[in-house]
């Protein structure tokens, strides 16, 4: 099947309001009145975001929520999305139902749809590379550099899981029970993204920043664009049983610095309660410190670097 034939079968029926079916050379951008409209772009390789024997339906999810993530952290709603796919000869016609089935179930789920994008092949790894957009009420995204002395430190979710899914794969010895395995494995392989959180986020969040590269690096953005100082209490870390079990005693340090987690780190008032966890504070000064207890922790490498 050539280039034409792959989007009519698997990425058509994908298509949305904008698209014309893909059958154009553009895409319109329906606008919302009273909204920003705000634009991300990622890219996932194989090798270095995923295994060439995952699932291909996990594999289109990763590449599809690590965006998401990111408008999430700004308080946008997901809309529309771009899909640029370099894919290799090897690539087979299951190998793309599973992968248009994954797109199909998180468009679904997250209520976007797809514009466009384009293909091709190559002699080297598959990689896919997706823009999303997404709309926030006028002038209310959560930028980076809104974090004030005095607030507090949120994060949502757990931190650290889909650094012990991929330890795992890279065969770390470990005596975990097959169900702990599996879930740390699965948050690997499939982002879990708080989307749902965005609108609430911003009504209570001065800065914020999705934690992809690791939760120490990620809040050092914070630091840096808002000219201000973090500490992260580690003891306040949310941390799962089965990656407690899994890296013992080096599990904050290791957690707080793998990345890949794809949770929401933000400063707001003192005091807030929800689906997040309270992980430290706000003071003058630059950078990130962990601590435990009181105890200042050495963090010789904050996070994940791309190159």
């Amino acid at each position: 099947m050539d280039e034409f034939g792959v989007i009519a079968k698997y990425f058509v029926p994908l298509a949305g309001e904008g698209a014309f079916g893909l059958t154009d050379d553009v895409a319109l951008l329906p606008q919302r009145p009273g909204h920003d409209l705000l634009v991300t772009t990622d890219a996932i390789t194989e090798g270095v975001d995923f295994f060439g024997f995952d699932p291909s339906s996990t594999i289109a999810r990763k590449a599809l929520r690590v965006n998401l993530s990111d408008l999430a952290a700004k308080g946008a709603v997901p809309a529309y999305y771009l899909l640029n796919l370099s894919l290799p000869h090897t690539v087979t016609p299951d190998w793309l139902a599973g992968f248009a089935e994954g797109l199909a179930s998180d468009q679904d789920q997250y209520s976007l749809s797809l514009l466009g994008g384009d293909t091709g092949a190559t002699d080297g790894p598959l990689s896919i590379a997706v823009t999303a957009f997404g709309f926030v009420p006028t002038g209310k995204m959560v930028k980076r550099g809104g974090a004030r002395v005095g607030d507090d430190v949120y994060v949502t979710g757990s931190i650290g899981e889909s650094g012990g899914g991929l330890a795992i794969f890279r065969r770390e010895t470990h005596t975990l029970p097959d169900a702990d395995r599996d879930s740390l494995i699965a948050r690997y392989r499939t982002p879990e993204p708080p989307v749902t959180f965005a609108s609430g986020l911003r009504d209570v969040a001065h800065a914020s920043v999705d934690v992809s590269d690791g939760l120490v690096a990620d809040l050092g953005h914070i630091a840096s664009a808002s000219g201000v100082r973090i500490v992260v209490k580690g003891e306040a870390v949310p941390l799962s049983a089965p990656l407690r079990a899994l890296w013992g005693d080096n599990t904050l340090l290791r957690a707080v610095t793998a990345g890949d987690d794809y949770q929401i780190a933000f400063t707001g008032p003192p005091g807030l309660s929800g689906l997040f966890t309270r992980i430290g504070h706000v003071e003058a000064g630059e950078g990130v410190s962990l601590t435990l207890n009181g105890s200042d922790i050495a963090v010789p490498k904050t996070g994940y670097r791309h190159f």
